[in-house]
């Protein structure tokens, strides 16, 4: 495991705001490495240090080990859901867009 590509992963997941997410695939487009594999990889390894319920698989759903748990985590964000999905027309993060809430500088 590339100590640096890990640390690129984490970073982005870091800023994934609370109400939105970011599939495993996103997160490997925004880093410019590997893909939706190596962002899991790096997230089962890792990704107790970052809000990791945030990052969903391309269907929306959180990962299979914890999606109920990481459900209720996405309730609490007050995340856009369509029954044990996210509702990812409304909740995709994108890297450097606003959300709707944000105040305007």
């Amino acid at each position: 495991m590339d100590d640096d590509y890990a640390e690129l992963v984490l970073t982005v997941v870091e800023q994934i705001p609370p109400g939105q997410v970011a599939t495993y695939g996103d997160i490997a487009e925004i880093v410019g490495r590997g893909g939706p594999r190596q962002v899991g990889h790096v997230m089962a390894l890792f990704g107790d240090s970052v809000p990791w319920w945030r990052v969903v698989r391309a269907d929306g759903r959180p990962a299979r080990p914890v999606e109920a748990y990481g459900l209720s985590l996405l309730r609490a964000d007050s995340t856009p859901l369509k029954g044990d999905r996210v509702d990812m027309a409304r909740a995709r993060f994108r890297m450097g867009a606003r959300s709707s809430g944000d105040a305007a500088s």
